[in-house]
């Protein structure tokens, strides 16, 4: 059975758009079933439509599925439900869980160092899909159905709207703060169009910004590309309400957008909560 595969953008973890046609030549030995899958469908001339064979192994597995179901679907190939333990491809990073008011550590950190809860997140307690504080309560978000999505979010006329960077890239310091406060406009747009429970990292929204810059591509425009592919898979495509029956272990990696959203990570899933007016 075909599963419809959301990301967390990005990772739509990152997601990558084509930057290029898929071809037969460019589909190297595959090293996992959605690799194996990419390949087949580019074998049977279906292709045209994915992005290259290394932007999409760089993708997390719920991306990867994404990118193939539509062209899958339509060949008959039965795509599997994404595993968190699902090794990561070839070429592929793993970043470590960041806080945002923390350094984002190199990827070749594999093992991250114990941080205590976020400033604002003391006196909270992890409770299940519940986040409870003395005076708030965050409840998980999930994926919703679109009846449940405010009018006009999935139009065209709705962008991501990420600002673009106009400093100083080699200002690390001024480099995180527009990372931040650009990963927090897209959370916060992720859960307009009811994909609160498809989000990426910091970590791997700051990582894939990187390695965009480094390759020469506008991360601001690529994300915008995306989020369009998500609201129109979104209108025609029925999402399951969550990923993963994972949940996160503690508050250790957690940081707060504001006063209303708590997100979580730890490297393979990130959770996003929000205030739900219970005590």
């Amino acid at each position: 059975m075909m599963v419809t595969g959301y990301l967390r953008m990005w990772g739509l973890s990152g997601l990558l758009l084509a930057s290029g046609l898929a071809t037969a030549a460019s589909c190297p030995q595959p090293g996992t079933d959605y690799e194996r899958v990419y390949c087949e469908i580019v074998a049977r001339g279906e292709g045209g439509s994915l992005p290259s064979f290394d932007d999409f192994r760089r993708n997390t597995p719920q991306v990867q599925a994404l990118l193939l179901k539509r062209q899958a679907s339509r060949l008959g190939i039965e795509l599997p439900m994404p595993d968190h333990s699902e090794p990561v491809a070839a070429g592929a990073s793993s970043p470590e869980p960041a806080n945002r008011e923390r350094p984002v550590a190199p990827q070749t950190v594999t093992q991250p160092v114990p941080a205590p809860v976020a400033v604002g997140l003391e006196g909270c307690a992890l409770q299940g899909p519940v986040i409870r504080c003395p005076h708030r309560r965050y409840a998980l978000a999930n994926n919703l159905p679109n009846r449940a999505l405010d009018e006009g979010v999935l139009a065209d006329s709705n962008t991501l709207g990420l600002p673009v960077f106009s400093g100083d890239a080699s200002n690390d310091t001024a480099l995180r703060q527009y990372l931040a406060s650009a990963y927090d406009h897209y959370i916060l747009k992720m859960l307009d169009i009811g994909l609160g429970g498809a989000t990426m990292s910091f970590s791997e929204f700051y990582h894939n910004y990187q390695r965009h810059r480094a390759s020469g591509v506008d991360y601001a425009q690529r994300m915008e590309q995306t989020f369009q592919l998500l609201k129109h898979d979104k209108r025609t495509r029925a999402v399951p309400a969550r990923l993963t029956d994972r949940l996160p272990g503690s508050l250790e990696h957690c940081s707060g957008i504001g006063a209303q959203v708590v997100v979580c990570d730890d490297v393979g899933t990130n959770w996003v909560f929000v205030d739900d007016g219970g005590r």
